[in-house]
């Protein structure tokens, strides 16, 4: 596989990359796990991975926290004047709560997604963007989940998919051992230590020889209690997965679009879990109308090599919702993404905080 650079990337760089974004090993010396399992070296796993962080293909490794357990969260748009775009980007970016800034193709151009120990803390972010902007923020809540964040197969095909990335993956409304969970029941579940965790690993884990130590050392905690923490949050599903978190710009995913759909009420739950099961469809979930502003109810990424790619896998997906429910037509758009302003994972120190 070649980067946008035309730089390919070596065996073990692509392997790492690719096989180990979830299923991290949970052991005292991972990266040695990890060379003894691709045939190579601890020294020479840590290198590589250093590498790839500097080239920028990795943005951390780490957990990826399942939403509205540990704190509260939003999506949010703003229909921003184009000339003020950077100006307001740059100030809802200095905002520790805000960890995702995307200009897209639309009226409304600006989105961005809050996470905070409180919804309430959430409202104050948008109260507090509106007062300084003057622009008034969709306030657009997860409402239900169907396909959420289990990484990219970075296999040299023009669209992402997802279906050969260690295949070994329980539904998004289950927990490891199958049991339908919902958030509001593993919040219950929390305990202290888990936003302490969460907090510590917020950076990811660093590339010492023992980085679990390291993350118990930010935490207060044992080796052991760390691994055995992790365990237990993804054995409840708390943690969706852990291992790799890429960034597909950098690896030649340029073109992706989030693709809104106007969906029948009564049909948007049978839609939602179509689309989780399209190979195309990297992330799905529903979050409600804002009429008369935004109609639409249902949300899908797909991320591609190129913009027709993507609008190719975009039809695609109208079609199989229009044959399976039945509707005389499906309106959606896909929403292309312009510029990345900011893009990291959710910061859980203030959760940490507050618990």
């Amino acid at each position: 596989m070649n980067t946008p650079a035309g730089n390919p990337l070596s065996d073990l760089e692509f392997r790492l990359l690719n096989d180990w974004q979830r299923d991290f090993p949970l052991v005292p010396r991972p990266y040695a796990e990890l060379a003894k399992q691709l045939g190579s070296d601890e020294a020479s796993v840590l290198e590589c991975l250093a590498g790839l962080q500097r080239r920028g293909y990795i943005c951390r490794i780490g957990a990826v926290f399942r939403p509205h357990v540990l704190g509260s969260s939003t999506l949010a748009a703003l229909a921003c004047p184009p000339e003020r775009l950077e100006e307001v980007a740059r100030f809802i970016g200095g905002f520790p709560e805000v960890n995702h800034n995307y200009e897209r193709e639309h009226a409304y151009n600006l989105w961005f997604v809050v996470t905070a120990p409180t919804p309430e803390r959430v409202a104050q972010v948008l109260a507090q963007v509106e007062r300084r902007t003057g622009l008034r923020p969709l306030d657009l809540p997860m409402l239900a989940d169907y396909y959420i964040d289990l990484g990219f197969a970075l296999r040299p095909n023009t669209v992402v998919e997802r279906g050969d990335v260690r295949p070994d993956v329980c539904h998004p409304h289950q927990d490891a051992a199958g049991n339908v969970v919902d958030a509001a029941a593993l919040r219950a579940q929390v305990q202290a230590g888990d936003y302490a965790l969460a907090a510590a690993l917020e950076d990811g884990l660093p590339l010492t020889p023992r980085p679990y130590a390291r993350v118990a050392a930010r935490c207060d905690a044992s080796e052991a209690e760390v691994l055995d923490r992790i365990e237990r949050l993804l054995s409840l599903s708390v943690i969706r997965r852990f291992g790799v978190v890429v960034r597909h710009r950098e690896l030649g995913y340029t073109a992706n679009a989030m693709v809104v759909w106007d969906i029948p009420d009564p049909l948007v739950d049978r839609a939602g879990r179509l689309l989780a099961t399209q190979p195309a469809v990297t992330l799905c979930y529903q979050r409600p109308r804002r009429l008369p502003e935004w109609p639409y109810n249902l949300f899908s990424m797909v991320h591609g090599r190129d913009r027709a790619a993507v609008l190719a896998q975009v039809s695609r997906l109208r079609e199989r919702l229009h044959s399976a429910l039945g509707l005389e037509a499906v309106i959606g758009q896909p929403l292309f993404s312009r510029r990345r302003f900011k893009q990291c994972g959710a910061r859980y120190s203030s959760l940490a905080r507050a618990a």
